[in-house]
C-alpha cells in the first residue's frame, strides 16, 4: 500500500480508505439493505490488515450505527487508525436524512460521535453537506473552535465545489474536501482539483466505483434483485441511478460496461480495480474511499495502490467515455 500526504496536515493516508456508508444498515433513508454487524467488523479488520490506515464514517450512516461498528472493530486492532467522521445530516421522521448545519447542531453531533467512536478527539471532522449555504461560514467557525478545544484535530468539508470552497478559502485551515469522483462523475476536474492543489487541501474521493455501478455486475437482474431498503432501488431520481431508468439509458450503460470489461480483462484486473486506479491517476487525489460490507471485498482493491493505471488503459477509458457519456 502506498500513502499520500493529507493536505496541510502531517498525516500520510493510505491511497485506499475504507468507507462505511453501507455498514450503516438498511434502517434509514439512504441505507444499502440489511447488514450483518459481524460482516462489517470482518470487512474493517481485513482492510486494516491490507494496509488501509484510515476510515471514513459519519453520524448519518445509520444515524450512529456505522460509528459504533467502527469503534467495536477498532477495539480489536492495536495499531493507530486515522478516523474521519462527519456532521450535517440529521434524521427526520422515519429516519429520512435531512441536510442541515448550524453551530448548535454541530456541537451536539460532535459529542455524539466522540461517544460512539469511544475516542478523546476526532482526527478529521467534516461538514457532510454545505446546507444551508448561509450557515456555512458560521458552521466552519464552529469547527475551528472545536480544534482549539481539542475535540477534533483537523477540519474538512464534503461535497463542496468551487463557490463553497472560495467562501471558506481565507481560513487557511481546510485540511480536506471530500467530493464524489469517478469515471461517470467528473465535475471536480475543471476547477476543484486545481483549487485544492493550490491551497494545500487534500481531496478524499468518495464513490470511486459509483456506488457499485462500476464493478462489472450491473444487469437488469442485478438491479431488480436489490432489496427494497437499498437506496439505489427506491431513489430513482438520484443522479447515480437515474440513467438506468430508461431502456436506452440502461442499454448505453451496459455497452460502456462491456468496454470496461474488455480493458480490465486484458490487464488482468476487475472493473472495480480499474475504476479505483482511474481515480488515483490524479496526483491531486489523496485517497479513494472504497466501501466494503464483508470480508473479501476490499482485499482485491487494495492491490491497485501498487498497480497504477497505465496510459493505454487511461486512453481507452477516455475513448469509451467520449462514446457513451460525452
Amino acid at each position: 500500500m502506498k500513502y499520500r500526504k493529507l493536505g496541510n496536515t502531517e498525516k500520510n493516508l493510505s491511497e485506499i480508505g475504507l468507507g462505511t456508508w453501507a455498514i450503516g444498515g438498511g434502517d434509514w433513508g439512504m441505507g444499502w439493505g440489511n447488514q450483518s454487524r459481524k460482516d462489517s467488523i470482518d470487512a474493517i479488520l481485513e482492510a486494516l490488515e491490507h494496509g488501509v490506515n484510515w476510515i471514513d464514517t459519519a453520524h448519518a450512516y445509520g444515524f450512529g450505527v456505522a460509528e459504533e461498528v467502527v469503534a467495536e472493530a477498532l477495539s480489536q486492532w492495536q495499531e493507530e487508525v486515522f478516523i474521519a467522521t462527519k456532521c450535517g445530516v440529521l434524521p427526520k421522521e422515519n429516519r429520512v436524512p435531512e441536510r442541515f448545519i448550524s453551530s448548535e447542531s454541530i456541537r451536539e453531533e460532535v459529542e455524539g460521535s466522540l461517544r460512539r467512536l469511544k475516542v478523546e478527539f476526532i482526527d478529521l471532522y467534516q461538514i457532510h453537506w454545505p446546507t444551508p449555504l448561509e450557515n456555512l461560514e458560521e458552521s466552519w467557525c464552529t469547527l475551528v473552535k472545536l480544534i482549539e478545544e481539542g475535540k477534533i484535530a483537523h477540519a474538512g468539508v464534503c461535497n463542496c465545489y468551487i463557490n463553497e470552497l472560495k467562501i471558506l478559502g481565507d481560513s487557511g485551515l481546510i485540511s480536506s474536501n471530500q467530493p464524489m469522483y469517478n469515471m461517470l462523475e467528473r465535475k471536480i476536474e475543471p476547477d476543484v482539483l486545481s483549487w485544492c492543489d493550490e491551497n494545500d487541501v487534500g481531496v478524499l474521493a468518495y464513490s470511486p466505483m459509483h456506488s457499485g455501478l462500476l464493478t462489472g455486475k450491473v444487469s437488469h437482474d442485478w438491479f431488480s434483485s436489490l432489496p427494497e431498503n437499498d437506496w439505489r432501488k427506491h431513489k430513482n431520481d438520484h443522479p447515480v441511478v437515474s440513467h438506468l431508468q430508461t431502456d436506452d439509458g440502461f442499454s448505453n450503460f451496459l455497452s460502456f460496461q462491456a468496454e470496461l470489461d474488455d480493458i480490465a480483462n486484458e490487464n488482468r484486473r476487475s472493473i472495480g480495480e480499474l475504476a479505483v486506479a482511474w481515480v488515483l491517476r490524479k496526483s491531486e487525489i489523496t485517497s479513494a474511499i472504497v466501501g466494503a460490507r464483508k470480508k473479501g471485498q476490499i482485499s482485491q482493491i487494495c492491490g491497485v495502490s501498487e498497480a497504477p493505471l497505465s496510459q493505454d488503459e487511461e486512453d481507452r477509458i477516455q475513448k469509451a467515455l467520449v462514446t457513451y457519456f460525452p
